[in-house]
């Protein structure tokens, strides 16, 4: 069983074939961590592993005849400050006193298969109970009358368990939570790496490494979203780890709001790692009886390097996180007429766009912004989900006969959560922005945020969009969000309420998505906050793919996907071809290295395909021709980063089909060579027993490639012969490679 409980110990212990997590219930009642790591045995005493400190001077201790028991040193569960404990607490409530202590005591536990859900939040799942065992902690502390259950979800496969909180008010009076994370993790020493994956607007998740030292490290964010600046995703890697051996460990929050990844070594080396909604600013008011779930949180071990951490993310989120009609298809090939016509555009030059890439191949055409109310810029219109008659004079649901008359499926964009001013909206409903009463409003993008803490104003939405789902039969929604949340303040909560706005916007938009996608099944969903502003576990949990950033430049785009893949699925990954000079960096990249990057992904264009001269349209129909031969390997096989674009001039990563009998490979070079070294790069996960075939170059056994190599050197590596075939900046290839 993979939850199990020595009464006598006092210890629980779960596992699985590939990881151990044992804690205890502490002389003082409260949960003490003992180990997280390797699956090791099961023994009836795990005692030796609770390391209780002789006498240390300056320490505080919870009883006067006994100077060893001190909380400050010993690995917590689930934290409090202020009892002889002085980091950074997992939880903290403000009772009717004042106080802030908090002493949270065994009562009992409840150990059930599968897994429950989490009402209101997104979160991992099972479709059997023999996947999982969740075990559910039940401590109390009775001065302040809180009930707090720890819940823990082991898998029966692979290194992850799924954590969260829930704490409920069984006193009389109401109690404030400040602080409430999803996760504490004490580690027994700080000899790791800490990986982060910050950025910005158009440079999204890029990989930082640092040594973890004595202090606090941390992520996180306070916009309202989970931000292009820092993703919701840690880890922790052995200074000797790399992608295919070494332990690391994983730290992934399912939600989308505020949230705070954070790393904090005492002067004794401990680690203790919390995960969870960011403190700063949150404040939720609990009544007598009620009770306040926190997101989910995914810590994932490996002992075989970071690919091996990634590729347990990827299984997990890919087939159990993802849900419903597009979790396991493969996804259509879509062109987006954003970055052909911007805001010019007719119902006919729409069509005229769609019928060149239909012929080309191409399966779901996309109108993005620029089609609702005013919208003719980007100062007017949001919020009015009505089709404008100048633009489509047949409504949207006579553009998509037109499209679909073509043989192609139709999407459309949404920014559901916005408003602007100069709309009918705002001036019937002036009052459900997001607004500090007497504050200057800040704007972004010309636009302010609905107040989706309301749940008039989700259901005003809903009204709209679901409407036009209904009657242009859409396929495909593109669910954008353009900016952060400024002067969060709502004008249907009192004052006492205020701090709990954050994170009721969030669960406003987990709702619609909800009710959205409960009720149009089989729409694909694709989210997206300029570009990849709310790129999140929680957001996978509706939306089966994400537009992973405006930057559509390949170059650009390797780092960007290169990060992502360290927690997030291929299939999950937005990625499509556009023009040159890209729109972003105003760079002139081959259109082969284009369709290379984006291969690894959702595939599309974001360009008008009448434009481009005849050989490359032929050149496109060739793309969508090999995307739609491999799209099964590389979108759900088993990925695998074979070389860093963060460590030197080339990038490379490959998948590989579940069988093994189809590998598709991935290289690139961003700066021409010229008379350089010979190249090659050793590939993963192969059949070492099996023959595979690579096109224009032979057949070679699984276990050659792996361990010799497969050669990557080309014209750089001398002079171009005449007639032969040369190399240049930002060149790439692809190789396929099949068992014969």
């Amino acid at each position: 069983m993979p939850v199990l409980f020595d009464e006598k110990n006092k210890t629980f212990h779960l596992c699985n074939d590939e990881i151990s997590y044992i804690m205890t219930i502490l002389p003082n009642e409260q949960m003490g961590q003992l180990y997280f790591g390797k699956r090791i045995h099961q023994r009836p005493d795990y005692s030796y592993l609770l390391e209780l400190a002789t006498h240390r001077p300056v320490t505080a201790y919870l009883r006067e005849d006994d100077r060893t028991f001190s909380l400050e040193h010993v690995k917590q569960e689930y934290g409090v400050y202020g009892t002889t404990d002085f980091r950074q607490p997992a939880v903290e409530v403000l009772q009717e006193n004042g106080s802030r202590l908090s002493d949270f005591r065994y009562k009992g536990h409840q150990i059930t298969p599968g897994k429950p859900r989490l009402a209101g939040l997104p979160a991992t799942y099972t479709e059997q109970d023999s996947e999982a065992e969740t075990l559910v902690l039940t401590l109390e502390d009775p001065v302040a009358g809180i009930t707090l259950e720890l819940l823990y979800t082991i898998f029966a496969e692979g290194g992850a368990i799924a954590r969260s909180a829930r704490l409920t008010n069984c006193g009389e009076k109401a109690v404030h939570l400040l602080s409430a994370m999803s996760l504490c993790l004490d580690l027994p020493d700080c000899e790791y790496d800490w990986m982060q994956f910050s950025g910005a607007w158009a440079r999204e998740r890029h990989l930082k490494t640092r040594k973890l030292t004595q202090g606090i490290q941390s992520v996180g964010s306070r916009r309202g979203h989970s931000s292009p600046h820092h993703n919701p995703f840690i880890a922790l890697k052995r200074p000797t780890a790399d992608e295919f051996q070494g332990e690391a460990i994983g730290f992934s929050l399912i939600y989308s709001g505020n949230f705070l990844a954070q790393a904090e070594v005492d002067t004794y080396n401990v680690t203790r790692v919390l995960l969870g909604i960011h403190p700063s600013g949150f404040d939720w008011k609990l009544e007598p009886q009620e009770s306040f779930q926190t997101p989910e949180a995914v810590v994932v071990y490996s002992d075989k390097g970071l690919n091996g951490m990634s590729q347990t993310f990827h299984h997990l989120y890919q087939t159990r996180l993802a849900r419903g009609f597009w979790r396991d298809r493969e996804r259509p090939i879509l062109i987006n007429n954003w970055e052909a016509t911007y805001f010019d555009f007719t119902e006919d030059r729409l069509v005229e766009i769609a019928q060149k890439a239909q012929e080309c191949g191409v399966e779901l055409f996309v109108l993005d912004d620029g089609w609702f109310g005013k919208r003719c810029s980007d100062h007017a219109g949001l919020g009015d989900w009505i089709a404008n008659p100048d633009r489509l004079p047949n409504g949207v649901s006579g553009l998509a006969r037109r499209i679909e008359a073509l043989g192609m499926r139709f999407g459309l964009w949404f920014e559901p959560e916005m408003i602007n001013k100069d709309s009918d909206l705002y001036r019937a409903h002036p009052d459900w922005l997001l607004e500090t009463p007497g504050r200057p409003m800040s704007h972004g993008r010309f636009q302010y945020v609905l107040d989706f803490s309301r749940r008039e104003v989700v259901d005003h939405i809903y009204g709209m969009m679901s409407k036009i789902l209904e009657e242009a039969k859409l396929s495909y929604i593109k669910w954008d969000m353009n900016r952060s949340i400024t002067e969060c303040y709502s004008n249907a909560l009192p004052a006492d309420r205020q701090g709990e706005v954050f994170h009721r916007y969030i669960l406003g938009v987990y709702d619609l998505y909800e009710r959205l996608t409960a009720r149009f099944p089989e729409v694909l969903f694709e989210s997206c906050a300029s570009g990849g502003g709310r790129f999140d576990p929680g957001m996978l949990y509706y939306a089966p793919q994400a537009w992973a950033s405006d930057d559509s430049d390949a170059v650009e785009r390797l780092k960007i996907q290169y990060g992502s893949s360290f927690c997030y699925p291929i299939s999950s990954i937005g990625s499509h071809v556009s023009v040159v000079p890209n729109h972003q960096v105003f760079r002139i990249t081959p259109l082969h290295t284009r369709a290379n990057v984006a291969y690894f992904g959702t595939f599309g264009y974001e360009l008008d395909l009448n434009r481009l001269t005849g050989p490359e349209q032929e050149e496109v129909r060739k793309q969508i021709a090999f995307m739609k031969s491999h799209r099964r390997t590389l979108q759900f096989g088993r990925f695998y980063r074979l070389k860093s674009p963060f460590e030197g001039n080339v990038t490379a990563w490959m998948s590989v089909s579940e069988d093994q009998s189809e590998a598709v490979v991935g290289w690139y070079r961003v700066l021409n060579d010229v008379n350089a070294p010979f190249t090659r790069i050793r590939l993963q996960g192969l059949d070492p027993s099996r023959c595979y075939q690579i096109d224009g170059k032979g057949c070679f056994y699984g276990d050659e490639l792996m361990h010799v190599g497969l050669i990557t050197s080309d014209a750089s590596t001398g002079e171009v012969p005449v007639g032969g075939q040369p190399s240049c900046d930002f060149d790439s290839q692809v190789f396929v490679l099949k068992v014969l």
